[in-house]
């Protein structure tokens, strides 16, 4: 369903490992808004929620809503470090579009 990279499963470890409430996982979810439509919305989750996939990826688990799964189906989620910011970049198969931030898509 999602694929990590091997630099966003060990920035995902690394906040897990820092996190101030112990956290088994990180969730990957898509709301209404953001200047294209949807936007990704993530954070550390303690627990699968009823209907969740939960899927394993290098020692990480990544929970995803029922009415999520189907906008993220196929999306990689990468990390990059840069000189200018930092942060997870997302490749999403079933967006036709994104905003120029690459924090959401239609």
């Amino acid at each position: 369903m999602i694929q990590l990279t091997e630099s966003a499963v060990a920035a995902v470890k690394t906040a897990l490992s820092r996190a101030a409430v112990p956290a088994e996982g990180l969730r990957i979810m898509v709301e209404a808004g953001g200047c294209a439509g949807f936007k990704y919305m993530m954070g550390l989750e303690g627990t699968a929620r009823d209907g969740d996939a939960v899927i394993d990826q290098g020692g990480v688990k990544l929970y995803v809503d029922p009415n999520s799964q189907s906008l993220v189906a196929g999306m990689t989620v990468d990390f990059v470090t840069g000189l200018e910011s930092s942060g997870f970049v997302f490749e999403n198969p079933n967006a036709a579009s994104k905003c120029s931030c690459g924090k959401s898509f239609g």
